[in-house]
Order: C-alpha cells, then sequence, then structure tokens
C-alpha cells in the first residue's frame, strides 16, 4: 500500500509450498495482496501451476545453490549412510524417513542414518525412533549453513519423505554434492527430480516404497551412479550465473 502511495512498482517473491492451502483458506486477504502486486516471482513451475488455478498470473525463477561451497565427492561403491536435513515439522514427515530405516536396516544391519534438524516434532521424533528400535540412528540437531557442506559430505544417499513441498534447496544440495536422492513426490519436487533420472521419486507418504528405492540403489550400483551424475549436471541449471539474466531482466 505505502509503494501504490509513492508510485512505486511491486515485485512479490512468494516461496511456499502451502500456496494453495494459504490461497484456499484466506482468499480475501491473500488475493487482493497478490494482485496488487505489479510481478508475482515463485521459485517453481509447480507454484506457477498453483497460482494460474486462482486466476494469478506468476513467472518462475529458481532458487540457487553456491556450488563453490558444495564439494561434489565420488561415491563408488554407494555406503549405508542415509541423510536426513528437513525440519522436524510435520508435513516434512520426518517419521515417514524412520519409518523406511526400519526397513533398510532389516536388510543392512550396518546402515546408519544421520537425522539433522530442529522444530516441533522433537520429541516425537526420537520417540518414534525408539518406538522402532533402531540402531546407528544419529540425531545432530540444527546445522548451521556454514556445517552444511560437511554434513553432505558424511552420507551417500539423501532421504526426503516430504507430504508438502515446492522446491527444496536440500535436494539441490545434494544433487551438488553427489548424493543419491530418493524423494516424495511432494509439491514441486517432480519439476525439479526427474525420476530414475535424477533421482527415484516415490508416491506420498509411502515409507515402504521409500525403502524399497534405497535398497535398490545398493542393490543397482551401476543406477546409482548414473543418478548422481545426472543430478550434478542438474544442478548447474540452479546456480546464480543461470538465474541472474531473468532477474536482471524483470528488474530492467
Amino acid at each position: 500500500l505505502i509503494a501504490k502511495l509513492f508510485g512505486k512498482r511491486v515485485l512479490l517473491n512468494y516461496h511456499s509450498g502451502e500456496a494453495e492451502d494459504h490461497l484456499r483458506r484466506w482468499p480475501r486477504t491473500t488475493m487482493p495482496i497478490l494482485r496488487l502486486a505489479d510481478r508475482v516471482i515463485v521459485p517453481s513451475g509447480y507454484l506457477v501451476d498453483v497460482f494460474a488455478r486462482f486466476g494469478v498470473q506468476t513467472e518462475a525463477i529458481a532458487n540457487t545453490v553456491d556450488l563453490e561451497r558444495f564439494t561434489f565427492r565420488e561415491r563408488q561403491p554407494l555406503q549405508p549412510v542415509l541423510l536426513s536435513n528437513r525440519n522436524l515439522e510435520s508435513h516434512y514427515n520426518v517419521a515417514g524417513v524412520l519409518r523406511a530405516f526400519a526397513l533398510i536396516q532389516r536388510q543392512i544391519p550396518e546402515a546408519r542414518l544421520v537425522v539433522a534438524g530442529n522444530g516441533s516434532e522433537n520429541a516425537r521424533i526420537r520417540a518414534l525412533a525408539n518406538e522402532l528400535k533402531l540402531e546407528q540412528v544419529e540425531f545432530v540437531g540444527s546445522v548451521s549453513p556454514a556445517e552444511m557442506p560437511a554434513l553432505y559430505d558424511r552420507a551417500d544417499v539423501f532421504v526426503n519423505a516430504s507430504l508438502i513441498d515446492n522446491l527444496p534447496l536440500s535436494l539441490l544440495e545434494a544433487f551438488a554434492c553427489g548424493l543419491a536422492v530418493v524423494t516424495s513426490n511432494a509439491g514441486g519436487i517432480p519439476y525439479i527430480v526427474a525420476n530414475r533420472s535424477t533421482g527415484i521419486v516415490t508416491a506420498l507418504d509411502d515409507h515402504e516404497a521409500i525403502a524399497n528405492a534405497v535398497l535398490e540403489l545398493f542393490g543397482n550400483q551401476e543406477l546409482a551412479a548414473q543418478l548422481i551424475t545426472a543430478a550434478r549436471a542438474e544442478s548447474q541449471r540452479y546456480t546464480w550465473a543461470a538465474v541472474r539474466p531473468a532477474w536482471c531482466a524483470i528488474y530492467r
């Protein structure tokens, strides 16, 4: 409103994977605000499609990953060390990762899982690990951005079971570091992870499918290597150099 008062143009940059829920629940507040913006930018084709269903035109410019911060490491053969680094909130479904790991550990007893992140589900997630009698699960809590590259370097497989999502940077960072990616198909994830090309994408809320996908990677090292190579190449599309021209064009 202040920008309009002073005759300034407004660019709205919207990131949440919960867009559809927001727009459905609060149309009387969200829609007038959105229509005041001169341009609405979102980080994925997924949100372009969501907003279009509500009659709002948007443009997609991807989130970026700094490849200089994240070192690629060859993982041949793939080792049974898994990483989950989503916040411990219900919509990220870290519980699904633990349930998948329980099935994985039955087949590969030496498998390990590193769980990074914090949130309102912290106590519940830790209790579930005890209930499932999981061994070799390490909860490392919140990790600073400076420590993230070392965290990725510890693992070989990135596992994500989120129920609501948009364009998670953690997946792009996993691509850049050389982890094999197994993820649910929540929200915008299928727009950035091509199933059996740059990762394995499973159905929503299906921990058995996630476990089977991870086990398949350990049983098929050639497939794992192919996914990792393709994902590394895909990460180049999300550098600042790649997206800068789109931002500059909008501001000009």
